[in-house]
């Protein structure tokens, strides 16, 4: 079987870092995508997120939204917020018929409890309805620091199944890891990714431009690792809390650590600062690199 195309960009090499990025949008985000549009390369893969409180509705007309600016939507889809296996299933050929949707994100979710029938992303996957729907890609999570509701092991052993089982039903697995401060953590994540034979491409999480005090708020809600010296690492200083902070020396460090054996990698950016002001650094990056 030939391997599905995830993006034809993968398997050429970046002219830099942030060549063939990505960026993840919440439904709201939209007039901001719009105004942010002129800056983003055509094709690039605007992931849409499955907030609570935001409707399917919603969800839809971003997924057309970003179709129609000339990008490629990839929608969320979080087990545990599903209520019910048809509200799963018309949502997904929805998108999939009118915004022509090829590719989509699964997680878990935040719930301790499943709302409907789907208690993880596996579940999604496992229901065969991705492939009958004609999607050719599932990204899933990836977890360089760890997960906090399961040990080391057990996360490489989800992350293995989950790859497995993706390219069994015919579509491309995606690894796509929650945004980092640490450089060196990541590449170490993803040697042992590549020694135990998962060579899925890899999107790595980086924080856009934004407040510090921003950061960390966005840093506890998702439980990454913010040390002293970590932070320092990035361009943080503890003791100063003020002002703001881009991911300079972390793309950076990328690009000086990135070798072959790390496989096929390309970032993917959280706009906590703003789209338009996370496009202008991205612009600016490539620029002087």
């Amino acid at each position: 079987m030939s391997r599905p195309v995830i993006h034809p960009n993968w398997d050429r090499p970046a002219i830099n870092m942030v060549d063939g990025f990505s960026l993840e949008i919440t439904a709201k985000d939209v007039d901001a995508l719009r105004a942010a549009a002129p800056g983003i390369p055509r094709d690039t893969p605007v992931a849409i997120t499955f907030l609570p409180g935001e409707d399917f509705s919603a969800r839809l007309d971003a997924a057309e939204a970003v179709r129609a600016l000339g990008f490629e939507p990839m929608p969320h889809f979080s087990a545990r917020r599903i209520g019910t296996a048809d509200e799963f299933e018309h949502y997904l050929s929805a998108v999939a018929a009118k915004a022509g949707v090829r590719r989509c994100f699964v997680i878990a979710g935040d719930p301790s409890e499943p709302e409907g029938p789907f208690f993880d992303s596996s579940a999604l996957i496992g229901s065969g309805a991705f492939e009958r729907e004609g999607i050719t890609a599932i990204g899933i999570g990836g977890h360089p620091e760890g997960h906090p509701n399961m040990s080391r092991d057990q996360c490489w052993s989800v992350l293995e199944r989950k790859c497995a089982e993706i390219s069994e039903r015919g579509m491309a697995p995606l690894i796509v890891t929650q945004f980092v401060f640490d450089a060196d953590l990541v590449l170490d994540w993803l040697r042992e990714l590549r020694i135990r034979g998962i060579d899925a491409p890899v999107r790595i999480g980086v924080p856009g431009p934004a407040g510090v005090k921003t950061l960390l708020r966005f840093a506890a809600r998702c439980g990454v690792g913010a040390s002293t010296s970590v932070l320092t690492k990035y361009g943080i200083s503890i003791t100063r809390l003020i002002g703001a902070a881009g991911p300079d020396k972390l793309v950076e460090g990328f690009e000086q650590g990135l070798r072959p054996e790390h496989g096929r990698v390309r970032l993917h950016f959280y706009p906590f600062g703003g789209l338009e002001r996370t496009v202008g650094w991205i612009s600016d990056y490539a620029r002087s690199h």
